[in-house]
């Protein structure tokens, strides 16, 4: 759901009451929470979290015009999703928030790679989202982002590996599936044979 706005606040102006209060809780607690040297704006038409590119100059790998991203908000048609590269990139960091994330919310948890989404708004667990965005310091996320997106020839050839890992993966998964013995299946009498045994009595 694309909303059209040059600024967080003109972004939530625009959203239905019941989704706008859970936009607005969510955001108070990103910007209480974040780190020094992020910076909120809009990224990607959504309400963002990034680098700026007098902190990191290089910017996005994607396009280096834009600044480094880090955590997006937003309201989607059915749901609000919270955008996170963070646990995308750091094992440690999304195991903490899955063990965490029960002890918040008894809504299950709806996640992607890095995106968190609630269908209900009222079950988001605001307060944990602000002590996640207060773990990981602009430093420790461009030393991540670094280490893990970069185009680089490590990152390169770390990305070919695991491509080769997901094809063999893969292959191995339907060489099963063409093996596996299927069960024969029993076939009811012909109805003539049946009408047959029925003369004879």
């Amino acid at each position: 759901m694309k909303i059209e706005a040059s600024s967080p606040e003109e972004y939530l102006s625009q959203l239905p009451p019941d989704r706008k209060e859970a936009m607005t809780k969510l955001r108070k607690e990103m910007i209480s929470n974040l780190p020094a040297g992020f910076q909120e704006r809009m990224s990607y038409g959504m309400i963002g979290y990034v680098v700026p590119h007098s902190i990191f100059p290089k910017g996005y790998h994607c396009d280096p015009k834009l600044p480094l991203p880090f955590v997006n908000i937003a309201n989607q048609k059915n749901f609000v999703a919270v955008y996170h590269m963070g646990i995308y990139a750091d094992s440690k960091l999304l195991e903490w928030f899955r063990k965490e994330y029960p002890k918040h919310t008894d809504a299950k948890l709806d996640m992607g790679k890095s995106c968190i989404r609630f269908t209900k708004p009222e079950k988001i667990p605001f307060k944990l989202f602000g002590e996640l965005m207060s773990k990981m310091s602009v430093k420790d996320w461009i030393n991540v982002y670094e280490s893990n997106f970069e185009d680089t020839p490590e990152n390169r050839a770390k990305r070919t590996a695991l491509r080769g890992e997901s094809v063999a993966k893969n292959a191995a998964k339907k060489a099963v599936k063409k093996t596996a013995v299927k069960k024969p299946v029993k076939k009811n009498a012909p109805k003539k044979a049946v009408k047959k045994s029925l003369k004879k009595k």
